[in-house]
């Protein structure tokens, strides 16, 4: 099923869009916060906190192929918009070849450096027992990780949000399944809870490849259309590797602030791992609906709709800070009882750390909501310079404000948990500025031109 948004009503097709999607990685959250429930109540604190910084890791290399993928996305949904369908065959065979001998290059360096991991991320020993065999287990996915967003974003960017979310159900709940027999039913450990995930990532990863193959016309390819060109390649680069970096150097923070908070002990980095399970499945939603919104924006600026890409900014804007409002006030009254989920009553530092990080981050999920549509708005006009520009901001602002403040004593662990914010307003204002000077020409004015074709 290939579904085109250049004409119809726009939100409504837009939603429609950003349903599955949201769906999907609400499925995705729901096991994270499965396995982290089973390993915290299971095998420990220490445990708790060795899967909790091995999940930043991985989701740092994970948004490496993640950005491959989705920079991929916006080129396939702007030759869609355009109806070029030789160029969108090449683009997909170029990416393809493109992303995998990354991804092959990336599991390697994962391997390679495993052992650095510890000193890398501040890792104490009593974590590091649990967290290396964890990581030597999950870091055999990588390439099933790949397969899955690769085709997961290609349907995606042709109109399809449907099927990936059917793929990455059964892999949500196999993953559940499997994390209770292997951690609970064997005694396994961690490795047992990170065979769990990978099991689960191969079912999808090959799944949705053998349908993708079977179902999408561009994926037929004959015996002359199995080639390169050079322009080819470097436009899909171009589009890929921005987005790459972009995503990459967003989670790169994240992993230089987790070697911060892992500064502080096992208790602040149980309290880290619980409340950032909490925080990523609450503002996921309006992740995905920045997501659905770039691809809105991209195959309209193929189709050289500006009309319908004006109309689509107004309302995608107004329904994320609606939704992030209603957030913010749900999770700072929720706090503790979600942090009682993870972590035993008994636990009193562990539980009041966690709520104050998801009070103060809470508070500000509409500037977390407006960058994840300046990411996708950026993207999808073909400039994902700029996304990278606003994540440079954003997470350099984070790291060095989580540093400095967090080295003061009256401040400590407190000012990790205030940069956050204060790296997402930052970038707001920086993204919102650069719109409204640039405002006609993005907005397509002069859009007979495609950044693609001209």
């Amino acid at each position: 099923m290939q579904t085109g948004m250049t004409h119809g009503a726009i939100m409504k097709s837009m939603l429609l869009f950003a349903a599955p999607m949201i769906l999907g990685n609400l499925l995705q959250q729901c096991y994270n916060i499965a396995d982290t429930l089973i390993v915290g109540r299971f095998l420990g604190s220490d445990a708790l906190a060795a899967v909790g910084s091995s999940f930043t890791l991985m989701t740092f290399l994970t948004s490496i192929l993640l950005g491959l993928c989705m920079g991929s996305g916006a080129f396939f949904s702007i030759r869609f918009g355009e109806k070029d369908h030789k160029g969108l065959k090449e683009g997909i065979c170029a990416s393809f070849f493109l992303i995998f001998f990354l991804t092959v290059i990336l599991n390697v360096s994962a391997f390679a450096f495993l052992d650095k991991a510890e000193e890398l991320m501040n890792i104490p020993p009593e974590v590091w027992d649990h967290m290396r065999g964890y990581l030597a287990v999950i870091f055999c996915g990588i390439l099933a990780v790949f397969l899955y967003n690769y085709f997961a974003s290609l349907l995606r960017s042709l109109g399809n949000s449907v099927v990936p979310l059917v793929f990455l159900a059964v892999s949500a709940v196999l993953n559940i399944i499997l994390d209770l027999w292997f951690v609970v039913g064997l005694g396994l450990g961690t490795a047992g809870a990170a065979a769990a995930t990978v099991t689960a990532q191969y079912i999808s990863g090959i799944g949705i490849s053998v349908y993708s193959l079977k179902s999408v016309p561009y994926l037929r390819f004959k015996k002359d259309e199995i080639r390169v060109s050079s322009r080819c390649m470097r436009t899909i680069a171009g589009f890929s590797v921005l987005t790459c970096i972009q995503q990459s150097v967003m989670n790169l923070g994240i992993l230089l602030v987790q070697g911060v908070v892992n500064s502080f002990g096992s208790g602040v980095m149980t309290a880290f791992a619980a409340a950032v399970k909490i925080d990523a499945f609450a503002y996921m939603p309006v992740q995905d609906f920045g997501n659905a919104f770039s691809t809105f924006i991209a195959q309209n600026y193929g189709a050289k709709r500006p009309e319908r890409i004006q109309r689509g900014l107004k309302g995608a804007v107004a329904v994320s800070m609606i939704f992030c409002i209603v957030l913010s006030a749900a999770v700072w009254v929720l706090a503790r009882p979600l942090m009682l989920m993870f972590v035993n009553e008994e636990e009193d530092f562990i539980i009041s750390e966690g709520v104050r990080y998801l009070r103060i981050e809470g508070a500000f999920y509409c500037g977390i909501g407006c960058l994840f549509l300046l990411y996708g708005f950026y993207r999808a006009l073909g400039k994902p310079r700029m996304s990278v520009v606003l994540t440079i901001f954003s997470l350099g602002t984070r790291v060095l404000l989580a540093y400095i403040l967090s080295a003061v004593p009256e401040i400590g662990v407190v000012g990790i948990w205030w940069s956050i914010p204060i790296g997402w307003l930052l970038a707001d204002m920086i993204g919102i500025i650069y719109y409204i000077i640039n405002r006609k020409k993005l907005l397509g004015i002069n859009i007979q031109t495609s950044p693609l074709t001209g």
